[in-house]
């Protein structure tokens, strides 16, 4: 396929514990995407192991999906711990940690880095996730809408230094007239089609796009798909018109 600059801001979610299946399709697919994003399950079944595995095997830049959210010291040491054994290119913790925490995990990554002889990851940090919407956010006691609690932890985000947020698409286009065009905003709950799955917050990878989008997390309309590259073909035209 003719490579366009939008597909390459597609980063495919594997959501697997099957390493083989990981670095199959992510070697199949490295060439068609703008990177991989390998998150919790995959992380606890195989480690950093793991992680470098699918990196070297595929080439691709890697989101390390990890939504840390502990006291400043410990999520510093696992960013830190993170960093070094497996040098993602994005890596997430979640802004609900609080200021202190975000600045700790800021400084982390940039020494870890740094020690390291590497390019620091871009850190960013969780808002709010695609899978909740207003009744939920109201079930734990948190202020609602999603759209009012999702710019007051990318404020607190902004401030505290770190690289961008992840958030829904609904959001997206409030939070890039609020930060700039610097401000990464990584976006999943990305659906070429209607889809009945766990996501609540979602819209088309067009819609991502003019809205805003750094970065379009897609998992499951790729890798479920009878043939991933062609799903990847109708993403990327799609996208063309955005």
């Amino acid at each position: 396929m003719t490579q366009t600059a939008p597909i390459r801001r597609v980063f495919c979610a594997l959501d697997t514990t099957d390493l083989a299946w990981a670095q199959r399709l992510g070697t199949d697919l490295a060439a068609s995407i703008g990177g991989i994003k390998l998150g919790l399950e995959f992380y606890g079944a195989h480690g950093p192991e793991g992680v470098r595995r699918v990196a070297e095997a595929s080439g691709a830049k890697i989101f390390l999906d990890m939504k840390l959210h502990d006291i400043p010291n410990t999520v510093a040491g696992a960013v830190r711990s993170l960093v070094a054994s497996c040098r993602p290119y994005l890596l997430n913790v979640h802004a609900s940690g609080g200021k202190a925490m975000l600045e700790a995990a800021r400084d982390a990554a940039a020494e870890a880095a740094a020690k390291a002889g590497v390019e620091r990851p871009r850190m960013l940090a969780v808002t709010v996730l695609t899978s909740i919407d207003d009744s939920d956010l109201e079930q734990v006691g948190q202020r609602g809408p999603a759209l009012d609690q999702v710019k007051r932890l990318a404020d607190l985000t902004h401030r505290a230094g770190l690289d961008g947020v992840v958030c829904s698409a609904e959001e997206s286009a409030a939070l890039r007239a609020a930060h700039g065009p610097d401000f990464l905003l990584v976006v999943p709950g990305i659906r070429p089609a209607a889809a009945d799955d766990d996501q609540k917050r979602v819209v088309t990878p067009a819609e991502g796009i003019r809205r805003g989008a750094s970065y379009l997390v897609i998992g499951r309309p790729i890798t479920q798909a009878k043939d991933p590259r062609r799903a990847v073909e109708d993403i990327a035209r799609q996208m063309e018109a955005a």
